[in-house]
């Protein structure tokens, strides 16, 4: 029995070891940017660890008027693969089947180069790797910074078809747990339409899912500083 115990024991321990190394794995090639957070490397779909960026449709304000921002930052994490072979870390898989990854291209830090030059956000949710990066971009008033634009998180909220709403996605991490209350807002162009937005933490209504940089307000306007 002693023996059979240990057998197991170690059986588990190599599977354990066997998954992580799946997950530690590195995939390397020539890539394209499918937007400004996810490439295709050699056919695998990518999605860049640590940072969110504006949706491909994705519109901003800058000076009064509207930009494609998404569509600045997919051509700004395009001109960045093409500077050479795309390495990539794997730390995870997505609910859409996606290695979720550190990726760099000669050293540089592809996610990082995406946040300092404020075409991402830092997504506190999974990572805190790249605030400081994100700071100095909204300091600089880069990028998106430069103008007002809503969380990439919040704009797939109020964009996703209600019956993807009623089914969202399984999170990578497990988010802060707040009471219910009888006030529910679907996503944040519902709060505001109410008027009750922002909204704070701990006030009905507020949901971690709308609060995109997961600072306690959800549904807050983005203004550079």
């Amino acid at each position: 029995m002693v023996t059979l115990l240990i057998r197991l024991a170690l059986a588990n321990i190599l599977a354990g070891a066997a998954i992580a190394s799946a997950l530690a794995q590195d995939i390397s090639g020539p890539a394209q940017a499918v937007d400004g957070d996810s490439l295709s490397l050699s056919g695998i779909s990518v999605r860049l660890y640590g940072i969110d960026a504006p949706e491909y449709d994705q519109k901003c304000t800058r000076g009064g008027e509207a930009w494609d921002c998404g569509k600045a930052a997919a051509a700004k994490l395009g001109e960045l693969v093409a500077r050479g072979s795309v390495r990539c870390q794997q730390r995870d898989i997505d609910d859409y089947g996606r290695n979720v990854a550190v990726s760099t291209v000669n050293g540089t830090d592809l996610g990082r180069a995406m946040v300092e030059a404020g075409m991402a956000l830092a997504f506190r949710r999974y990572s805190d790797a790249y605030i400081l990066d994100e700071a100095r971009a909204r300091e600089a008033a880069r990028g998106i910074w430069a103008g007002e634009f809503v969380a990439p998180s919040e704009w797939r909220s109020a964009h996703r078809a209600p019956q993807a709403q009623s089914q969202p996605p399984r999170s990578l991490a497990v988010p802060r747990q707040t009471p219910r209350s009888s006030v529910y807002y679907p996503n944040c162009r519902a709060a505001r339409a109410a008027g009750a937005a922002p909204i704070y933490r701990g006030q009905p209504g507020y949901r971690p899912e709308m609060d995109g940089d997961g600072d306690g307000i959800a549904c807050e306007p983005y203004r550079p500083r």
